[in-house]
């Protein structure tokens, strides 16, 4: 056996003798040549648990159990012999590949210093190993690319660098924590076939972390679910996609939006847990309620027409090159709608959206709101504008100021725009809010560090709405939560669009997750629209061979794999 980790338990020292228990007696198998799944929602403790292979945990945390890696014991090793194996026997590959990469070094110098470290090359030979790497794993022209920066490449082009460092020394073990999550459909299905096809070249083993069943159910062998911190269930793919025995891992395979029906909310964890509780106690199950349909007569809250915008980018010395981000977009949104905007990273959706908002100036076009054009109005006239425009930024995280309380970030904007007649009547107004996106009280006075991404991203929708806005521009903004917190926050939006009538610009890379929100999809590539229709129709009978092609990266899961 590679790797067999037995009754582990992981805790955190919080201060004053408290110890917060992360991971509660967890084992399992990693054999040879084979991939082993860890999957759960945010919280599960499956990264912790891989993390505690290689001790890349916080100074307080605290280990107990066994983590033998081919019969030696891990817990015990002292720091050398884990310096010894880190990259040279096991790797690692993260989720946030920009975080990862240094970014004052070039590629080529990154991925040089294990070949040197480990493998004793010398610079010369560690420049051509590094090339051939690159070139293994997909990077278009590496010899030229071994000269970039992380900055100057897209994310799926950053997550293969990482890959290819994992792979520098032939590891036996590499463990790959959410390496897809933030990736759009087409490169995460390029990332998971490069890792089948690596690991059957090298014949090396995978721990691969995620909380999308339907996507471990085409890479991995072995599948392990955790919740709080213990297992709920483990086995052979098979097992665990046709007979799950566990309502939690049921409850997963269910969470995830279908590209098939159109229900009017998405069923959470804890509601298909309850769901078959019911049926085990012989009552009936609740009916599904389906979507209502939108008044297509709904009035028109913003058209843009021909919108345009370009970057300048340097060529050669003193030359200059345009590059076309966005070209000639044009729809009509209308009040209490959903348009959804989707396609690959670099197809120019984000920046038409922020466009939209006159946060990147226009090259050209129009954006038609309330009978007044957006991208001419004057700085005084665009601050009493934007306050009826609002957006939700993808990273909950960074969008959210540390050193404020949530009960600050609600009030400034408030303040800001004139909203409410004195503090009193902002903090209620503050606190009400909270209530809407299902965050109580208590949540008032708390920073940002205290709370999931879930529940961050809820901030940043209260944030909006403290504005009363009319159209909100949502930027991938479930695209890095998982599936339970997921349908929660698109439970979330959808009932706020019921109940304000707000019109939603909703840009994802996932169709999934489009094809519940949206009423018309844009379908964008090269920024440029390539097809726009109602989102049924668009799955139903796509035109385009692009459209195609993002429909046909969607992991389906493991029937589709076998």
């Amino acid at each position: 056996m590679l790797l067999s980790i037995q009754d582990l338990k992981v805790a955190f020292r919080m201060g004053k003798g408290v110890l917060a228990e992360a991971v509660k007696g967890v084992s399992f198998d990693v054999p040879e040549n084979s991939t082993v799944a860890l999957v759960g929602e945010s919280g599960s403790g499956k990264s912790v648990t891989a993390m505690s292979i290689l001790n890349l945990l916080p100074d307080n945390a605290v280990r107990t159990g066994q983590v033998l890696w081919l019969g030696r014991d891990l817990l015990k090793a002292e720091l050398p012999e884990l310096q010894a194996l880190r990259g040279k026997e096991i790797a690692c590959v993260f989720q946030d590949p920009m975080s990862s990469l240094n970014p004052v070094f070039n590629v080529g110098q990154q991925l040089c210093e294990p070949l040197m470290k480990h493998m004793g090359l010398g610079k010369a030979q560690a420049m051509r190993r590094a090339e051939e790497l690159l070139a293994e794993v997909g990077i278009p022209e590496p010899k030229r690319r071994l000269a970039s920066y992380p900055h100057e490449m897209s994310g799926g082009q950053q997550q293969r660098v990482m890959i290819a460092m994992a792979l520098t020394c032939e590891p036996k073990l590499l463990i790959a924590d959410e390496p897809t999550t933030a990736l759009d459909v087409t490169i995460q299905r390029q990332v998971i076939e490069l890792l089948a096809r690596l690991r059957e070249k090298h014949r090396m083993s995978v721990l691969f972390i995620s909380h999308d069943l339907g996507l471990v159910g085409e890479i991995a062998q072995h599948v392990v679910v955790m919740r709080h911190g213990a297992i709920r269930e483990q086995g052979p793919v098979a097992q665990i996609f046709e007979a799950p025995k566990d309502d939690y891992t049921r409850a997963l395979l269910a969470c995830r939006p279908s590209l098939e029906g159109n229900p009017a909310r998405l069923m959470v964890i804890d509601d298909h847990i309850a769901a078959s509780t019911r049926r085990a106690a012989g009552q009936e199950a609740l009916a599904e309620r389906v979507a209502a349909a939108k008044d297509p007569n709904a009035p028109v809250v913003l058209e843009v027409r021909s919108l345009a915008k370009s970057f300048w980018l340097s060529k050669g010395l003193f030359g200059k090159r345009e590059f076309k981000a966005v070209q000639n977009v044009n729809f009509k949104l209308r009040k209490g709608h959903t348009l959804g905007v989707v396609g690959e990273s670099g197809s120019g959706k984000t920046t038409m959206g922020l466009t939209l908002l006159r946060l990147h100036e226009p090259t050209g076009g129009e954006v038609i709101f309330d009978g007044k054009n957006l991208l001419k109005l004057s700085d005084s006239e665009r601050q009493l504008m934007r306050r009826r425009i609002q957006i939700v930024f993808q990273n909950p995280y960074a969008s959210l100021n540390p050193r404020f309380t949530i009960g600050q970030t609600l009030i400034e904007p408030m303040t800001i725009h004139n909203i409410g007649a004195n503090l009193a009547e902002r903090e209620q107004r503050a606190r009400t809010l909270l209530e809407k996106v299902g965050l109580d009280g208590r949540a008032f006075g708390k920073y940002p560090h205290e709370f999931s991404g879930g529940q961050r991203q809820r901030v940043a929708i209260a944030r909006c709405l403290t504005l009363n806005p009319e159209v909100l521009v949502l930027d991938e903004s479930v695209s890095a939560l998982d599936v339970s917190v997921q349908a929660q926050v698109l439970n979330l939006l959808r009932d706020l669009q019921d109940e304000f009538g707000l019109a939603y610009v909703f840009i994802s890379h996932d169709l999934a997750v489009v094809r519940f929100i949206s009423d018309e999809v844009l379908v964008m590539k090269d920024g440029q629209v390539v097809e726009q229709a109602s989102a049924a129709q668009i799955l139903a009978a796509p035109k385009e061979d692009y459209t195609k092609r993002l429909l046909a990266a969607i992991p389906r899961g493991y029937r589709a794999a076998a």
